[in-house]
């Protein structure tokens, strides 16, 4: 039942906001750069790697030396409206389609962060990733990591198709209120790898 409401609702999301998409890949195309879409690989279902899609955010501004300049000097103010409005998620609507992605369940985080889940937290692995989840709708990006998974594993634990109708309809009323947005939340925390290699190094594995 879960595949199939994914099915359907990326199908009926990609058809009925076709136009909005298509306004925003030529605002992005024309405000930030190409390429349109960022693709970053992933860990999902099982742990097996996807490339997650997402209207791109930052430019591709470098230094004097050609390197990349940090992430808050290259996200774009498009970029950030995008990203308040999680518009940005948008394209993740066909990882749905192709069976990468669920609607709802635990959001992809990166490649790099996977040597330091606890056993307990890795049980998020056991479902597809989701665009949105219940993290998202209680605390989004102002929440610590470890709150963030104890959320992802009391949803996997806990999930059914009346808590992803729940999370779905919650997830509109925070993302029109813009409740807990952080624009780059790197600005607001660190990455959990080295939260838990400097802060926390024992819970490294």
């Amino acid at each position: 039942m879960k595949r199939l409401i994914d099915i359907v609702g990326a199908s009926l999301g990609l058809i009925c906001l076709s136009p909005l998409l298509v306004v925003i890949a030529v605002l992005v195309r024309i405000t930030v750069g190409r390429p349109v879409f960022f693709r970053q690989v992933r860990p999902g279902y099982r742990e097996v790697p996807f490339r997650v899609c997402k209207f791109r955010t930052m430019t591709a501004a470098v230094d004097d030396r050609g390197v990349p300049l940090p992430d808050r000097d290259r996200l774009h103010p498009f970029g950030t409206f995008l990203r308040k409005t999680s518009l940005d998620e948008l394209p993740e609507l066909w990882n749905v389609l192709c069976g990468e992605m669920s609607l709802v369940g635990p959001r992809p985080l990166l490649v790099e962060y996977l040597p330091f889940y606890s056993d307990e937290e890795r049980v998020r692995f056991s479902v597809r990733p989701g665009i949105t989840g219940w993290a998202q709708v209680n605390g989004r990006n102002q929440t610590g990591w470890n709150q963030r998974l104890q959320q992802d594993t009391w949803y996997v634990q806990n999930q059914s198709l009346r808590l992803d109708l729940a999370i779905l309809w919650k997830t509109l009323a925070t993302v029109g209120q813009r409740h807990g947005v952080t624009a780059d939340p790197h600005s607001a925390m660190l990455d959990l790898n080295e939260e838990r290699t400097t802060v926390a190094p024992e819970r490294a594995r």
